[in-house]
């Protein structure tokens, strides 16, 4: 039979303790179900603050993102359709302002898709792109030209090219402004997501302010 010194039977023995011991703690230490039984008991954060919005005229731009009808329509999201009203208040609030105006396509789309209502006028620069409107475009490059340091952004989707290019545009120096009357998705929790995260996520929350197109002035 092999014998053990004293010194390593105590060893034995302390080795044996540690793991009942984390054993025992084990079970506490790990999550009871899985991540999406953990997401089913979160509480819907309260609706973010709104704020007025003060604009000077010569340093901002509106943004028109992807009112066409391959993403504005009312069989895909008849949410973008009823904001239509309230964003052509917005633009003629800016162009009687002398506001410059850029406007944007989702891949695919032609100028002559855009709502009728909303149509781009023929000094309006149109860019196309994915949903982030900067990615290969010369969108900066227009704004930086005109010497615009705050852009308000409206379109369609929320969680797409108004989520992405709001972001960019925050990430590159810009102020940004969104009302929240001005964008949309399918369903309202993509909305309240977006919103969200304008206002939370690193560096773009210092850059943003959510508001209504009526608190735009």
């Amino acid at each position: 039979m092999k014998r053990y010194s004293f010194s390593t039977i105590g060893y034995m023995m302390i080795y044996v303790c540690f793991f009942m011991a984390f054993c025992a703690f084990l079970p506490s230490a790990l999550p009871a179900g899985d991540i999406i039984d953990e997401w089913n008991t979160v509480k819907v954060p309260a609706a973010p603050e709104l704020k007025p919005a003060t604009i000077e005229v010569k340093t901002t731009a509106l943004l028109m993102l992807d009112f066409n009808k391959q993403t504005c329509n009312a069989e895909r999201r008849p949410r973008c359709i009823a904001s239509i009203p309230g964003v052509k208040k917005l633009l003629a609030f800016a162009r009687t302002k002398g506001a410059p105006v850029v406007y944007s396509l989702s891949p695919g789309a032609a100028t002559a898709d855009i709502a009728q209502e909303l149509a781009p006028r023929a000094d309006e620069p149109v860019v196309a792109s994915g949903p982030d409107k900067f990615l290969g475009t010369d969108l900066e490059k227009i704004l930086k030209g005109r010497g615009i340091k705050t852009v308000i952004v409206v379109g369609t989707a929320a969680h797409g090219a108004v989520l992405y290019t709001a972001s960019a545009a925050a990430l590159r120096g810009f102020s940004v402004i969104v009302p929240v009357d001005g964008m949309s998705a399918e369903n309202p929790y993509a909305e309240q997501y977006v919103a969200w995260n304008l206002v939370n996520a690193p560096r773009v929350s210092n850059q943003t302010t959510l508001t209504k197109i009526d608190l735009i002035r």
